[in-house]
């Protein structure tokens, strides 16, 4: 009797410490990632795949200097994913695939971004994301999918389709990015909003490519942002429509004098002005010449800018605010 009390107490014991030891493997919400090894991963891909899916807090990947030379995707169930880096030009996510090399037919462009998102609520910060392949054909550097995304003070480099802004109904925040392409660099169908953005124009080409939905009412918002060319660029389009129902609104945006003066142009589609949003509102700089501009574009008045406001274009029916959440 006396060795069976015995034995049922060392079961006990063991059961005890392998719940205990179940409740210290409890996924962290803070990880660190290091190229030297002085962090809990040295890849930030394998730090991805250690956080628990759709977390209740939000978990914090903070990345030290160093260029991770890999493809990041934060699948739908990583939400609530913020990475940190710890210094925008020395933190880098970099890859180098695209149309070509991925040769999967027409659609090749969208399995090319160096970091993927496709989760809700993800969040960006102090970090370089760049597509290094060079000017070779459509290469996206970021593809974010998710709604409630943002990215601050990220520097986002590429040359053809360096940002695809995506997701059905997605809501995504740029604040005081940097991002570089040269033809359609930014597109898709998300909104989104750009707020004191520098946005340098490599090539003549095109800024912008939105397929915004027919029923959505803010497409691509750049507020306040800086554009900018290298020295020989002369002429660049502020967008042309991906798909007619394109939705473009530049407002109180420094313009450099090699935007075009007509400033939208068709994709050569004569009907796509009867269903494309082109506008503009106080643009500033020798880009800045509203008369010039294509008739079927507009010119916001004073009333109209008003519902351009962040909490207009983004608060959506959860109150959505990326300054404060």
């Amino acid at each position: 009797m006396k060795r069976k009390i015995i034995l049922i107490l060392s079961w006990v014991c063991v059961l005890t410490l392998a719940g205990n030891a179940a409740v210290a493997k409890e996924p962290a919400t803070r990880i660190t990632v290091a190229k030297d090894g002085s962090g809990d991963f040295t890849s930030i891909e394998k730090a991805i795949l250690s956080c628990k899916s759709f977390p209740y807090e939000r978990i914090t990947i903070f990345i030290k200097n160093g260029v991770y030379h890999e493809k990041v995707i934060i699948p739908s169930w990583n939400t609530k994913i913020s990475l940190i880096g710890q210094n925008k030009d020395s933190t880098i996510i970099s890859f180098d695939d695209y149309f070509g090399r991925i040769n999967k037919g027409g659609n090749s462009t969208f399995y090319t971004a160096t970091l993927l998102v496709q989760a809700n609520d993800f969040h960006a910060q102090n970090l370089t994301i760049e597509n290094s392949a060079g000017p070779v054909g459509q290469a996206v550097a970021l593809d974010v999918q998710g709604d409630r995304c943002s990215f601050v003070n990220c520097k986002i480099l590429g040359n053809q389709d360096t940002i695809y802004a995506a997701g059905e109904n997605a809501r995504q925040y740029f604040k005081d990015c940097y991002i570089t392409g040269t033809t359609d660099f930014i597109f898709g169908e998300a909104t989104a909003l750009f707020e004191d953005c520098t946005i340098v124009c490599k090539a003549n080409s095109y800024i912008t490519a939105a397929s915004t939905n027919k029923n959505t009412k803010y497409g691509f918002v750049f507020r306040g942002c800086t554009i900018k060319a290298l020295p020989n660029v002369t002429k660049v389009f502020l967008g042309r429509p991906w798909r007619k129902y394109a939705n473009v609104v530049y407002l109180q945006c420094n313009l450099g004098g090699f935007i075009a003066s007509q400033g939208w142009q068709n994709w050569n589609k004569t009907d796509n002005y009867k269903t494309v949003f082109y506008a503009e509102y106080h643009n500033e700089g020798a880009g800045a010449q509203p008369s010039a501009r294509v008739a079927w574009s507009k010119q916001l008045t004073n009333k109209e800018a008003k519902q351009y406001s962040l909490t207009h274009i983004l608060s959506g029916d959860d109150n959505w605010d990326p300054i404060t959440n």
